[in-house]
């Protein structure tokens, strides 16, 4: 019964120092029985030390055994889906810098090209003016590359899509983020980029050339952000929305119809 006592104070322990990842794997380094032991000897402490040349001649009973496997069973369902949403709330945040730094771009971009932004500016003077097709997606950001650090920006984290190694490597499986065609730099409120796990009326958009329209219901799977997008305004702000926010921010663009090339 003390080996119980034991493991589970064990396992207590773990409990309150589950949140620091060093902690919990310097405590799987030693074995378990080792740790049971030690903090046994605190109840008796006459306890011959446990040292690794000792030998344990004593196992667990199937009683024992079955006390301690329902102890760590229960510590799994109570922390695995907290580490879970853990994973899920800190891809969001990437994904947000992410994006943040996508539409910052845009702007430097504007700023050195007559404020005009790479689908406004013709490609034989660096940008990507008639590029509709989806496959021509990654020359919008191709554009800006100076202005980007890394091709791997491109990525939202949640999503499975993998990051390209290199700028001449860019292509649409390589990118997270859609680009709209029609906006604007005088238009601060207007969809830039953003998540690309878009649906129009319920249905999955594109991939491919999507027209976003005032009668249109507009919303997000559940593919990356769980029913939640990140999108990047004309004014390089970047918004966390729901599909009912979402739906607003395309009522407020100020336009009729917005064209997005999405991946």
């Amino acid at each position: 019964m003390n080996r119980i006592v034991g493991s589970l104070l064990f396992l207590s322990d773990l409990l309150l120092r589950a949140m620091d990842p060093r902690t919990v794997a310097a405590l799987w380094q030693s074995p378990l029985k080792c740790t049971a032991a030690k903090l046994h000897r605190k109840m008796k402490p006459d306890s011959a030390p446990c040292s690794r040349g000792t030998r344990q001649h004593h196992a667990f009973t199937l009683i024992e055994l079955a006390v301690v496997t329902a102890a760590i069973m229960l510590l799994a369902v109570v922390f695995l889906p907290a580490l879970a949403k853990g994973k899920y709330k800190s891809s969001r945040v990437n994904c947000v810098n992410n994006l943040k730094q996508v539409g910052l771009s845009f702007r430097v971009f504007a700023n050195d090209n007559e404020d005009k932004l790479p689908w406004q500016l013709a490609t034989n003077r660096g940008g990507s003016l008639g590029l509709t097709d989806t496959e021509q997606i990654s020359r919008h950001f191709l554009a800006m590359s100076n202005e980007l650090a890394t091709p791997k920006i491109l990525i939202c984290p949640a999503d499975t899509r993998k990051p390209a190694t290199s700028w001449s490597g860019l292509s649409r499986t390589n990118i997270s983020y859609f680009v709209s065609l029609d906006a604007v730099d005088t238009l601060p409120q207007m969809l830039l980029s953003g998540d690309r796990n878009l649906t129009t009326n319920g249905v999955p958009a594109g991939p491919g050339l999507v027209l976003l329209t005032a009668n249109t219901v507009w919303g997000w799977t559940k593919e990356m952000h769980r029913d939640i997008g990140n999108v990047v305004l004309g004014d390089g702000s970047v918004q966390q929305a729901t599909s009912t926010r979402l739906a607003g921010q395309a009522g407020a663009q100020g336009v009729s119809t917005n064209r997005l090339l999405i991946p």
